[in-house]
Parts: structure tokens; sequence; C-alpha cells
């Protein structure tokens, strides 16, 4: 651990996100794991998911081992001015497709995909009866 710890603010741990440049918060303390994203047991894309927030409680929920703490040593990089952090992360739903009770639009095209080859084929029926020259 480096001890002249730099204080960071927030927005500017919250850039690194990314797989080639990637910082955590955990417990007050800042690490650039970009070194350490390969390596991850659980894949990167679990430590990109604790970007850009404190990441102590996705840290502790895991279980990890008392080797995996002391791992953390070399990628400190300092301390997190916890005024900066905000309080709550607002949650940003994802975009759905609006609830349709009634299914109408699909019950019709189900109903059209099955009419519509049969008409096709009484009008082939048709127009070759219709146009047949008696024997």
């Amino acid at each position: 651990m480096a001890s002249d710890s730099k204080v960071h603010v927030f927005e500017e741990v919250a850039k690194h996100n990314k797989t080639k440049d990637c910082w955590l918060i955990i417990s007050g303390k800042v690490y650039d794991v970009t070194t350490f994203m390969d390596d991850h047991p659980g894949g990167d894309e679990v430590l990109l998911s604790a970007t850009g927030k404190d990441a102590t409680n996705d840290f502790e929920d895991v279980g990890h081992s008392d080797s995996a703490r002391d791992m953390m040593k070399k990628y400190y990089i300092g301390e997190i001015d916890s005024s900066t952090v905000p309080l709550k992360r607002t949650y940003i739903p994802p975009q759905q497709a609006p609830y349709n009770p009634d299914k109408t639009p699909e019950f019709v095209i189900k109903i059209l995909q099955f009419l519509v080859p049969l008409l096709i084929l009484g009008l082939a029926f048709a127009v070759r009866h219709f146009t047949k020259k008696d024997d």
C-alpha cells in the first residue's frame, strides 16, 4: 500500500469503467483492477458491473477469501472522498414493450398466416378450373 494515499473524487473514479481501464471503490478505498480483469475468477463482467458506484456490498456479498483480500493491496491506488459518492444511485428501468393483455395483433397475424395461403391455393384451383378447356 502506498504511504501517501491520494484522495479521489467519485466523478473521476466513475470514468474508469472499461475493460482496459477499470477502477473500483471498496470500503472507502480505490483500486485499479485493470491488470486483474482477465484473471478474475468471476470474469471481467463482474468487475465492470461494479464500476461507477460503491462496490463494497457487491464485494462482501460474494464472500471473498482472505487471499483475495490480501491480493487487493497491490491494486490499491488511494482513498475515495466520501462526500462525493452519491448516497443512492438512481435506477433507470430498461425500456419494455407495453403489455398487451388481449394479444389482438398477434392473433390476427396468426390467422392471416393460415388463411392467406389457403386463399392463394383456392384461387389457383379456381383459375385452373375456369380456364381449363373441356375435352
